[in-house]
């Protein structure tokens, strides 16, 4: 299968095109798989991910991102790339794409590849040229390196199956939270036909996992797993919505990662909403912030959002947020606590709480302990004990453990109760109150 599109350009000219039209596309993180070069191809991919640089979003800049073409018979309204766009249109061959990954690679420029592509003349073709590139890759140019690509939807199955066993990871764009959604914004586009290579991808992981266990030397099909991305903010479904939507995502189709692209208005079109305040770049960041919670603090999407309270704080991240909701849960004894209960409670984490846990094996904790452990203590002190004491006399009640957390001192105007709080002194404590010596000799005994 040759490419049929030419476009007169130089290679470096279809290198900055389509480099940058690749930049919408977040979906590119490289960690999960763990394969040594056999020292006769080059390079090697190891498990705790192979991106060294980031951009300054938090982006990972240590792939090569390009897009295959930017050619598409497509006319997603959000998309740069729409058909009925007039930008400047440029195609990788195969081979282009190889000798880019190669001599980068060997610059030190790059340790893997990221490759998506615009739909050119059908799926299964554009599929087509993709599998020549990966094939290309690991058998012609021995290229061990890591290497990520999109299955793209509706194309032939087999197509994509092959191309499965050459690529680390591969992702399938969901693109819209709803149906509805995509429907408005991307006709060309079914749902359906989405979910379609999802489903195959995870089938294949699965029953590939059983022939490596039987076969030592069997192919691994997608070892690093696959993920997705949803466009934020191009449609209107709510913050409770697209948490749902990612959850399932994980329980139905074991994916690694979802993640969160925050709508850039690149076309002038009436059905595209206008973006006064520019992209939703806080509403990304509060999702992944609640993504992260969903997959490793044992969260689930109702208990942080609800139909009642669809959308995220803008003020305070969704753990603090919850955690303030439901102050009957503390404080939490670090002593005691199960691992569950430390991993909600703010300023500590999944490494703080395996240690906590591993820590008081041996000896009781206490708050200086708890600081050389890596528990942020400005946070957390409001929400836990340490033998059965806080670190200071501080007050279980939303609107002052907001103030502080936040770092204001006049009453929040979202908060609805009447009551007001002032600073804690020492002549707060109760034994106070029984006056004189006797008062002063309780308290300094």
């Amino acid at each position: 299968m040759e490419l049929r599109v030419t476009t007169g350009k130089t290679l470096l000219e279809k290198l900055e095109i389509l480099s940058d039209a690749a930049k919408y596309d977040v979906a590119c993180t490289s960690s999960g798989v763990d394969r040594k070069g056999d020292g006769k191809g080059i390079g090697n991919t190891i498990a705790a991910g192979i991106c060294h640089s980031f951009a300054g979003d938090g982006r990972c800049i240590s792939l090569l991102k390009i897009l295959l073409t930017n050619e598409c018979v497509y006319d997603c309204k959000y998309c740069m790339n729409r058909c009925s766009n007039d930008v400047p249109r440029a195609s990788f061959t195969p081979e282009e794409v190889c000798r880019l990954t190669i001599e980068f690679y060997r610059r030190n420029y790059i340790e893997g590849l990221f490759l998506s592509s615009g739909i050119l003349e059908n799926p299964t073709y554009t599929m087509g040229l993709i599998y020549q590139v990966v094939y290309k890759l690991r058998h012609e140019y021995h290229f061990q390196g890591y290497i990520h690509i999109k299955a793209i939807p509706g194309a032939d199955p087999e197509v994509i199956r092959l191309a499965g066993f050459e690529a680390d990871r591969m992702s399938v764009n969901l693109e819209l939270p709803t149906a509805q959604g995509l429907a408005n914004l991307a006709p060309n586009k079914h749902r359906k036909t989405i979910l379609a290579p999802m489903r195959q991808i995870q089938n294949g992981i699965g029953n590939n996992r059983n022939e490596v266990a039987l076969y030592r030397n069997a192919p691994r099909f997608v070892p690093a797993g696959q993920s997705t991305q949803m466009i934020i903010g191009a449609t209107p479904e709510n913050d409770y919505q697209i948490l749902n939507v990612a959850e399932s995502l994980y329980q139905k189709f074991a994916l690694k990662r979802v993640f969160y692209s925050a709508f850039v208005r690149v076309n002038e079109d009436k059905a595209l909403p206008a973006l006064p305040g520019g992209p939703p770049l806080l509403r990304e960041h509060r999702l992944y912030q609640a993504d992260w919670l969903l997959r490793f603090y044992g969260f689930a999407a109702r208990e942080l959002l609800s139909e009642d309270r669809p959308d995220f704080n803008i003020l305070l991240d969704p753990k603090a947020d919850w955690a303030l909701r439901h102050l009957e849960e503390f404080p939490v004894e670090v002593n005691r606590a199960s691992y569950g209960q430390l991993l909600r409670v703010p300023g500590i984490g999944v490494k703080s709480a395996q240690r906590i846990v591993q820590a008081r094996r041996s000896s009781r904790l206490d708050f200086p302990h708890l600081k050389k452990i890596g528990v942020v203590l400005k946070r957390a002190l409001y929400f836990i004990t340490c033998n059965g004491r806080q670190m200071y006399p501080v007050r279980l009640e939303e609107d002052y453990i907001t103030r502080q957390l936040l770092g204001v001192k006049e009453k929040l105007p979202f908060l609805t109760d009447q009551v007001t709080y002032r600073q804690l002194s020492l002549f707060d404590d109760r034994r106070f109150a029984l006056g004189g010596r006797e008062g002063v000799q309780q308290i300094v005994s």
